[in-house]
């Protein structure tokens, strides 16, 4: 106790008091939802068979009996039968257990039964979230501080900033969604940097090579996808949305590469300031060797993180066209042309970002050798 500073007292008491209000306000929100929510009591497994379909593929099917109590509505506290089937695989459904609330509906009740029954929608997964929120929030505050505080800021604000895009495009159809999204880039490349890092040359310097290095990968793969006539592209995942798909995959394209890029600008604009203030005097040309070592040292693996994060949303994707018979050569065509895509762009806007990165970096430095 005396070794805590008395405002990171204050501060671990107001962090302990949010957990443990939202903990309390999860278990006891039932009656602010519209749908009925149960609560099971007791679960009994009734029939297990084996099953095979028409490509061999084994599953086994299970169906439990629950009895549950109901914690909000016209119907709170009465008990209420369900049954579940779920297969071992649990790719669409899945096992309930004691304790778990579900979102159920009530079917009208038979003459002279004594419990009501229904069906289940859905699990009620708010506590769960809750749980990974506060881990995901607890662990940046401890290991960043106060920039862990402003990652968080920054986090919620590119989320509002994010839905309000997609908004304004689902209800102004006509505005081009790159366009909006180019406005979007903009403000999450400013918001993002100044809270994190501050109002300083190292953060505009940062924030320069961002937007220039993420508008020119975009510029380089609208011309490939261009004189290439998008070939070998396979948009039948966007089709359901009823707009113009490539404009949507470009959007996309956009954004994603954004964060990947901003890393790579803020950590050479970092590298280099750090060196300056170590040694003010540090010649240029030593500058520019650091700073490319640094770009080569980072190159590879944020490709690497671009490549992984795209191709493991296919993995689920390519086990089931495989799984079910479909070839080789047409499963990864319909499953990762539009993330190798993704991950092209990104790791172009990557490389593009270390030579811009530089130089701005230097820009700056130089300028604020110049003032001294």
């Amino acid at each position: 106790m005396k070794n805590i500073p008395i405002k990171n007292f204050y501060l671990y008491i107001i962090l302990a008091l949010c957990i443990a209000a939202s903990v309390l306000f999860i278990q006891n929100n039932d009656s602010f939802y519209e749908r009925t929510i149960a609560e099971v009591k007791e679960v009994k497994l009734v029939h297990s068979e084996k099953v095979t379909d028409i490509y061999d593929n084994e599953d086994r099917l299970y169906e439990q009996r629950i009895i549950a109590e109901i914690t909000n509505g016209k119907a709170k506290g009465q008990h209420i039968l369900l049954t579940n089937q779920y297969s071992k695989a649990k790719a669409y459904d899945y096992e309930i257990q004691s304790g778990q609330k579900l979102f159920v509906s009530i079917k009208e009740n038979k003459a002279g039964a004594a419990e009501l029954s229904g069906d289940i929608l859905d699990l009620k997964r708010d506590h769960y979230i809750l749980l990974t929120g506060w881990i995901f929030i607890l662990i940046l505050l401890f290991v960043g501080k106060k920039q862990g505080l402003f990652s968080i800021i920054s986090l919620a604000v590119n989320a509002v900033l994010l839905s309000y895009a997609l908004d304004v495009y689902l209800k102004n159809p006509e505005i081009s969604l790159l366009l909006i999204c180019s406005a979007a880039v903009i403000l999450f490349t400013v918001t993002s940097l100044l809270l994190v890092n501050g109002f300083n040359e190292k953060t505009y310097a940062a924030i320069i090579a961002t937007l220039a290095a993420t508008f020119l990968s975009l510029l380089v793969t609208y011309l490939v996808i261009w004189l290439t006539g998008g070939k070998g592209l396979r948009y039948e995942e966007l089709q359901f949305i009823t707009r113009p798909y490539q404009m949507v995959f470009l959007a996309g394209l956009f954004i994603g590469s954004l964060g990947a890029v901003m890393d790579v600008a803020i950590t050479m604009s970092s590298s280099l300031f750090s060196l300056y203030e170590k040694n003010n005097s540090i010649p240029v040309q030593a500058l520019k060797q650091s700073g490319m070592e640094v770009g080569k040292d980072i190159m590879g693996t944020m490709t690497n993180i671009l490549f992984f994060a795209y191709i493991s949303g296919s993995i689920p994707m390519l086990i089931l066209y495989i799984k079910n018979d479909s070839p080789l050569g047409f499963s990864l065509s319909m499953n990762l042309s539009l993330e190798l895509a993704r991950a092209l762009a990104g790791g172009i806007g990557i490389v593009i970002t270390i030579p811009i990165g530089l130089y701005t970096a230097i820009y700056f430095i130089n300028r604020k050798r110049a003032r001294k």
